[in-house]
């Protein structure tokens, strides 16, 4: 998996760029168990590669790629790019639609960004009922909605791979609008789930944040799946680095 090497500031700097040049595209965030599952599954690997942008969200990752040489500059997580971008769209005069979570979730969360961007200019949510990958109509239904409200920017959150999915499929048919993969962003900003602390994200000690906080759902994923997996590729990583060092100078591209 090729990533990205930009910081947050230029993913959104290139994101209002091409907007302003008449282009959209979106933004994939891939983190350890993102990355996993995409290793045993080569067709989410493959849509993630459809994204136009690839960036690292997760600490892990970025540590691999300074252990293999091929060091990324930061951690680019979907949640914390909502107010840098969200700050840029309406400096900028551009709209925002907000796709996902449950009913309700994204107009508080629209609250919160209104708060601190008042300029800012919200196209519409909508929050699709549950399935929605089985059910065709409502795909439709959401092609009408972005259709009608014209946003320049939209906001998607269901959760990996639902949410690169959908963006998948709306891409080709809105050229002109930027997509964001954002997971649980929208229910942060609204409030319903606490963000863990800057200290513990630039730790990359969020899991731990979020295991407290869903032992249950996150107990397997966390500790059975993602915690060896993250082993392995700082190990691998380290190794491919020796041997690039023995064979000379090469273009080895970011872990993944």
């Amino acid at each position: 998996m090729q990533i990205d090497n930009l910081d947050p500031r230029e993913v959104v700097d290139h994101i209002i760029a091409s907007l302003a040049a008449g282009h959209g595209g979106w933004v994939a965030t891939p983190n350890v168990d993102i990355l996993r599952q995409a290793i045993a599954l080569p067709e989410l690997a493959d849509l993630l590669g459809k994204a136009s942008l690839v960036v690292a969200d997760g600490m892990p990752l970025v540590w691999a790629s300074r252990l293999q040489g091929t060091p990324l500059k930061a951690r680019v997580a979907g949640s914390e790019l909502v107010h840098p971008l969200v700050e840029a769209a309406g400096a900028a005069g551009l709209s925002l639609f907000l796709l996902g979570d449950a009913p309700g979730v994204a107009e508080r969360a629209v609250a919160t960004l209104s708060a601190k961007t008042p300029n800012l200019r919200v196209a519409g949510c909508y929050a699709p009922p549950f399935g929605l990958e089985r059910q065709p109509d409502t795909l439709e239904q959401i092609v009408g909605i972005l259709q009608q409200a014209r946003p320049d920017i939209v906001i998607c959150a269901f959760g990996f791979p639902k949410q690169e999915r959908l963006i998948s499929t709306l891409a080709p048919r809105f050229p002109a609008v930027w997509f964001l993969s954002a997971g649980a962003a929208l229910s942060m900003l609204a409030g319903d789930r606490p963000q863990a602390p800057p200290w513990m994200r630039a730790s990359g000690l969020e899991w731990v944040h979020r295991l407290r906080l869903e032992p249950a759902r996150l107990f397997k994923r966390y500790l059975i799946d993602d915690l060896p997996f993250a082993v392995h590729l700082l190990a691998v990583s380290a190794v491919r680095r020796r041997r690039g060092a023995e064979k000379g100078p090469s273009t080895t591209p970011s872990p993944g």
